[in-house]
């Protein structure tokens, strides 16, 4: 729609927006703002062929995804809140009730897993936790072996000979799996880490 230029306003500069005359951003002058709910409409003049049009701003509409989330054997079931238009991609890192999570998975209405989707066409999501990691272990005293798991910061360092002490028990850490094969050396993030394996002493 085009609107008539003899209104006497005050102009400045609107940054940039899309001119429907010169099918091209542009640069524009801001003749007039009006609220409109929780937006705004801005009646503005193109900086390059003059003509003048309506700009709506409205913030975009929240969603909520179905989300399930992971941290080591525990997984719980939630709703995370996105903007419709937002883009998600796989390792994209979020806020959840306190704590970091980075997105794993993304399907489609028909279960088909995507790189990354706009929020209005995901169906589920899955995410890890990703400010804590949760390491397994294998505890050998003698001839008993006991699975159990520790958390950790995920930069913590584990290195192979050193002592840790858990449950008021001391152990030595004999192996490290990373998951592409056990080590009796050297040390590891804890991200990176899949399994320690710790004798008493």
């Amino acid at each position: 729609m085009v609107f008539e230029d003899n209104i006497d306003y005050d102009a400045e500069i609107f940054d940039v927006s899309e001119c429907p005359q010169c099918t091209d951003i542009t640069e524009h002058d801001i003749l007039k703002r009006t609220n409109k709910g929780d937006g705004e409409d801005i009646l503005a003049r193109c900086s390059e062929c003059s003509y003048v049009h309506l700009i709506e701003l409205r913030p975009p509409k929240p969603i909520f995804l179905n989300t399930t989330f992971s941290e080591g054997r525990k997984s719980s079931a939630g709703l995370v809140e996105v903007d419709i238009d937002e883009v998600i991609s796989i390792g994209d890192i979020f806020q959840y009730e306190n704590s970091d999570w980075t997105v794993t998975r993304i399907d489609n209405e028909i279960s088909k897993p995507f790189k990354k989707l706009e929020a209005s066409k995901i169906y589920a999501m899955w995410a890890t936790r990703v400010d804590k990691k949760i390491i397994k272990i294998t505890m050998t005293d003698g001839d008993i072996s006991i699975p159990h798991s520790i958390e950790s910061p995920p930069d913590r360092i584990f290195s192979c000979g050193t002592i840790i002490e858990i449950e008021g028990r001391k152990w030595r850490i004999r192996a490290i799996h990373t998951g592409k094969g056990r080590t009796l050396r050297g040390k590891r993030e804890a991200s990176e880490i899949k399994r320690m394996y710790l004798h008493s002493i």
